[in-house]
């Protein structure tokens, strides 16, 4: 039986609540605290990392500047074709864009929020410090949720300030779009964050004794919202595709992103509004009518911003220690049926790697954190890639074929984003996430070479085996050739290689012993560096394979093909671009890891 905390009485709680400061001099004490931290990681930045500050402004720099043409460019085709037909057409795809961008990013913001509050709040020795402060538990609760919105909300801002400052350049919006524009962004990643956040302090309130529950039923409403989603957008005539019908049908299937109720629905029809000129009409006020969106997102994120504190108040100190003191489970002896798999499966490497790999993914999949993002984002995949069948119709026609080469492939680069995205968020930490026990690993007869190569084998294996899958699974419902299955496949291991030796060998050069939340490893330097180095690896070897490839296939379909697409030519080309990604695999996954191990060989901890 779990023994009962004790009580405080009435007059003890006044007595406690009487000696703490005002609520404006904690928040004063907080504020100070968190620009303390924020100026010396910048002067440290700044006095022992130059090099590497200057490395990631610059790549931000330049990826920002790229995704500013691609979608100026977007908008402005979009501009030249749909524009002509009227206004309101114009508006109507506008806003099916950024309601459909807004909305997924909104989800994924709420989950993002969640997730880092949890590490951050209940997984941290500083929260321990904290609460053994005089402050108030809301005022805890408020400083590791600014931390949360932060590193959530970072990528967002990344990814809708090139695309929106493109449309207010290609459309010639006034000057007051561009400014509604920081308060729009911030505002609107606040009420989704907060989500998250109460979703977290909920959940975490009640899990001790329903976790299994909890879990089990997300995971399910997920899994079923998700499938209904994608199945009623698929569910399309084939002789309707890509067609005026086809996208008007696509426009009222995803009718249900554009909700007057859903933030995003807010912000996007703001943004239209304030991206109007006012002066082709005096009697129109955009301005005030995107003014008026602003002030309801705002207060919306002013009330959630209450929300959160008010429930932070009343449930995070008993959730924490309820979580804290809650029974531990008996241990069992035996292996579960996932490690004796695991075990048969790695029987070539030496039996020290085993035990490293295997204590690896026990780690994984003990960590609901991890399991359940991985879940999600791969069951999604999985979803779309079992029903993505509208292309593989009528395939005589060499315009469905060039569809289906190109819907293959992109297939492809997805599933190697996302890739770099786990590997970045998982993997990359793994080795300073060890900080903490580094003093067993030392005293182990263990060679710290083999702490790497185990790290690499595991991030490796575990990639290839579901990425392989999801793209073979893409390939079958597409029905395309068997080369193409074989050369997806070849890329697919040269992209699980390759990222995870980039993730582990980055790692352990640039290791943060001192931090415990694997996301903020993930969002510091080395994690953006390897981030960014992924993205480019991924575009470049998808490239090198893809374009050759695709053309070859037309090339024996064509009547007339030119000189340049001539057979035997492309044969040689395909050829070359497989081995110039295998060379370029190769390289980034020897470099860093020995640069990883050379560094990792030195290190004292």
């Amino acid at each position: 039986m779990k023994p009962s905390l004790p009580q405080p009485s009435e007059t003890e709680l006044a007595v406690l609540v009487g000696s703490l400061p005002s609520h404006e001099r904690e928040g004063q004490v907080f504020l100070r605290l968190r620009s303390a931290i924020g100026w010396s990681n910048l002067r440290g930045l700044a006095a022992h990392a130059k090099l590497r500050t200057t490395l990631v402004v610059g790549l931000s720099v330049l990826f920002w500047i790229g995704l500013f043409v691609l979608f100026y460019e977007g908008f402005k085709f979009v501009v030249s074709h749909v524009g002509q037909s009227g206004a309101s057409l114009h508006a109507k795809t506008i806003l099916f864009v950024f309601s459909l961008f807004f909305s997924s990013l909104q989800v994924m913001l709420i989950f993002s929020a969640g997730i880092i509050l949890y590490g951050s709040l209940y997984a941290s020795r500083e929260t321990k410090f904290l609460m053994t402060l005089p402050v108030r538990d809301e005022r805890i609760v408020f400083f590791r949720f600014q931390e949360a919105i932060f590193f959530s909300s970072w990528g967002f801002i990344l990814l809708a300030s090139p695309m929106l400052v493109a449309y207010g350049w290609v459309v010639q919006s006034p000057w007051y779009y561009f400014a509604y524009l920081p308060f729009l962004l911030i505002a609107f990643a606040y009420i989704p964050s907060s989500i998250g956040a109460i979703g977290c302090l909920l959940l975490m309130r009640h899990l001790p004794r329903m976790r299994r529950v909890a879990i089990g039923l997300a995971s399910v409403v997920v899994i079923v919202i998700a499938y209904q989603s994608i199945w009623r957008t698929l569910a399309i005539a084939d002789a309707d595709l890509l067609g005026a019908a086809w996208f008007k049908k696509t426009y009222l299937r995803f009718s249900f992103t554009r909700g007057e109720w859903l933030p995003s629905t807010w912000l996007s029809h703001a943004l239209i509004d304030a991206a109007r000129r006012w002066d082709l009409n005096p009697d129109d006020l955009p301005w005030l009518e995107s003014g008026k969106y602003l002030v309801l997102i705002v207060s919306n994120a002013l009330m959630l911003h209450l929300i959160v504190k008010w429930i932070g108040k009343r449930v995070f100190r008993e959730s924490y220690w309820g979580l804290a003191t809650r029974p531990a489970k008996k241990g069992r002896v035996d292996l579960a049926w996932i490690d004796l798999i695991a075990e048969k499966l790695m029987f070539a490497f030496p039996k020290q790697t085993r035990l490293l790999i295997s204590k690896d993914l026990r780690l994984f999949r003990r960590d609901p954190v991890q399991w359940s993002q991985f879940l999600i984002f791969f069951g999604l995949l999985t979803l779309y890639f079992a029903n993505v069948d509208r292309f593989r119709q009528h395939k005589t026609d060499l315009s469905v074929l060039t569809w289906v080469n190109v819907v293959s492939f992109l297939n492809l680069a997805v599933v190697g984003l996302i890739l770099s995205t786990f590997t970045t968020r998982f993997i990359y930490p793994l080795l300073s996430l060890e900080g903490r026990r580094f003093w067993i690993l030392s005293l182990l007869p263990v060679e710290r070479e083999t702490i790497i190569w185990g790290k690499f084998w595991f991030a490796a294996g575990g990639s290839w085996l579901p990425c392989s899958a999801l793209v073979l699974l893409s390939d079958l419902t597409l029905d395309v050739s068997w080369m193409v299955v074989g050369v997806h496949q070849l890329i697919c291991l040269l992209l699980c290689v390759g990222l995870s030796g980039m993730a582990v060998g980055l790692g352990a050069m640039m290791p943060n012993f001192r931090e415990q939340s694997p996301s903020k490893i993930a969002a510091g330097f080395g994690g953006t560096l390897n981030l960014v180095l992924s993205a480019l690896y991924i575009l470049v070897v998808v490239l090198l394979t893809a374009l050759p490839c695709h053309f070859y296939l037309l090339a024996g379909r064509a009547e007339m093909p030119p000189k340049f697409l001539q057979v035997g030519y492309l044969r040689f080309w395909l050829l070359t671009g497989i081995l110039a990604s295998t060379a370029l695999a190769a390289v980034v996954t020897i470099v860093p890891l020995r640069k990883g191990l050379k560094a990792f060989r030195n290190l004292e901890v």
